[in-house]
């Protein structure tokens, strides 16, 4: 049916950049909100960023400033652009989507990515 797949994560010197992206494919009728999750070791999992189908978005107050989120509607992926990053930054980073499937006559459920290893160097 439905699957989320990241994409961009890996080993980033302290002040380099990445940028995630999360493509989702399947039966899919439309997607509401999108979002990025980390999870470091030891820690909860937090909310990093998200954005609506119209484009408004929120960010932790630990990322404002330094990450982007953004979407291409027609590809269905959202992405996250993370520049500046500090090894505080370290973590899985999980996407997420509030997708409503074809047949399913409006009934939306949020699906997860398996998520992307970000490590930051110092």
């Amino acid at each position: 049916q439905v699957q989320l797949v990241e994409s961009g994560g890996g080993l980033v010197q302290a002040g380099g950049s990445l940028r995630l992206s999360c493509a989702a494919s399947g039966s899919i009728y439309s997607i509401n909100n999108m979002g990025w999750y980390r999870q470091a070791p030891g820690k909860q999992r937090e909310l990093v960023a998200t954005i609506t189908s119209g484009g408004s978005t929120n960010y932790a107050d630990s990322v404002k400033g330094r990450f982007t989120i953004s979407r291409d509607n027609a590809k269905n992926t959202v992405y996250l652009q993370m520049n500046s990053l500090k090894p505080e930054d370290t973590a899985v980073y999980y996407c997420s989507a509030d997708i409503t499937t074809s047949g399913s006559y409006g009934y939306p459920r949020r699906y997860w990515g398996l998520g992307t290893q970000v490590t930051v160097s110092s």
